[in-house]
């Protein structure tokens, strides 16, 4: 890969990050799960895109809806309002990165399996939605 050795670390530090969230929902809602979570996911992409860049992709004009809930929701997560918090985040994130989900599914589809379980019939026209394509299957 063409990474960087600190943006190698940011890929692991967004990983675990993603982990310790999911790891948090899944232990019903542990506070202190959600909020390491939040700290690392958010170090790691700093480190992935540098901090310029991240502070910019937060800053957008466009985008100031989500940054505000993402950090709210990270807020009432670390203010021990674990469920309301991730559900503010939760929204956030997907105002802040809803644009990349298009890219992200066109490159699960090239996968072996997981593109053929993703063109299926029902399947695919629920990905589709949920994606924002705007292509029907014929």
């Amino acid at each position: 890969m063409w990474l960087s050795d600190g943006q190698k670390i940011g890929v692991a530090l967004t990983t675990f990050g993603a982990l310790f969230m999911l790891l948090g929902v899944m232990l019903f809602f542990d506070g202190a799960l959600l909020a390491l979570g939040n700290i690392l996911f958010l170090s790691g992409l700093t480190l992935i895109i540098g901090p310029h860049k991240t502070f910019y992709f937060f800053a957008r004009k466009q985008k100031i809806r989500g940054t505000v809930c993402f950090f709210g929701g990270i807020l009432l997560v670390f203010f021990k309002w674990p469920f309301v918090g991730m559900v503010v985040e939760t929204f956030g994130f997907l105002n802040l990165f809803g644009d990349f989900f298009p890219v992200i599914i066109t490159f699960l589809r090239q996968i072996p399996f997981v593109g053929t379980f993703l063109s299926l019939p029902y399947i695919r026209g629920f990905v589709d939605r949920i994606a924002g394509s705007r292509t029907s299957a014929v």
